[in-house]
């Protein structure tokens, strides 16, 4: 079962994308170095930067490349390998991402480098003014009362007894999914570009005893305070830091033995 995991570049979104870039390239046309973006650059150079940076990582990695740019709020960078091409999905931040940056793309999409993963963190952290913040209205909309329990009680009774007041989120019960047959359920998710906590409605049951809400609630307001890291080449959503102050939760031990001895009652939601 999952219990959630901090979300960073990996949001619950539909992308909006624009504009698209779908075609080959076998030459590079300039250098990273020179480009520049205006505030409210038009497709036109859109496209010619995306067509420009195409170039250059085709150049680099001697093989086509497809290039999508995007303004998607989830997911920067994403691709696709096979024998003679390499499919690339990119945020626009990177039309004018400096050279090294460019490199660290070719390194981790082309060659499969994780290591250079952690440049591309780096610089994506250092870029989240560019990422939409808006949400739709459905997003938005957090509702911390439920049937059987409040979420902002709960939160701010662990806030100030557990973390001296120090988390700032935002806390609401999640949209119930369509009901079918399924073998694991995220019961809780931290958003950390918004500082969102959304809790599955499933516990929101007179069956389920306060304390295991609180740790779930306590789980993933731990995602504020432990980001997940790529120390070892590859992401740790939950690094050892974490999961030691996991355990300092007052009911720890109960709330994972009532976890593993009523999953099949969460599982059907």
């Amino acid at each position: 079962m999952r219990r959630g995991s901090e979300s960073s570049h990996r949001l619950a979104s539909l992308p909006r994308e624009e504009p698209a870039l779908a075609a080959n390239f076998h030459h590079p046309a300039g250098s990273p170095e020179d480009w520049s973006l205006t505030p409210e650059p038009s497709r036109e150079e859109l496209w010619a930067r995306a067509e420009t940076l195409a170039y250059y990582l085709s150049a680099n990695l001697r093989m086509p490349v497809r290039l999508s740019v995007t303004d998607n709020r989830s997911t920067m960078v994403s691709f696709r390998r096979s024998a003679n091409a390499l499919q690339l999905r990119l945020h626009h931040m990177f039309l004018d991402a400096p050279e090294g940056v460019v490199r660290a793309v070719a390194d981790y999409a082309g060659r499969g480098n994780r290591i250079a993963g952690g440049v591309l963190d780096d610089y994506i952290r250092g870029q989240q003014p560019r990422i939409r913040q808006e949400r739709h209205a459905a997003e938005a909309d957090l509702e911390p009362r439920g049937r059987f329990f409040d979420l902002q009680v709960l939160f701010d009774r662990l806030n100030r007894t557990c973390f001296q007041d120090a988390i700032q989120a935002r806390i609401g019960w999640g949209r119930m999914p369509p009901r079918r047959r399924r073998k694991s359920i995220r019961l809780g998710v931290y958003d950390h570009q918004t500082r969102e906590i959304r809790i599955h409605p499933a516990l929101d049951r007179a069956e389920v005893p306060s304390f295991f809400v609180e740790f779930i609630i306590f789980h993933e307001m731990l995602h504020q305070l432990f980001p997940s890291s790529n120390a070892t080449g590859r992401r740790v959503h939950h690094p050892r830091a974490f999961r030691e102050r996991e355990k300092a939760f007052p009911l720890y031990a109960a709330a994972l033995r009532w976890e593993r001895e009523n999953l099949n009652l969460l599982l059907r939601g």
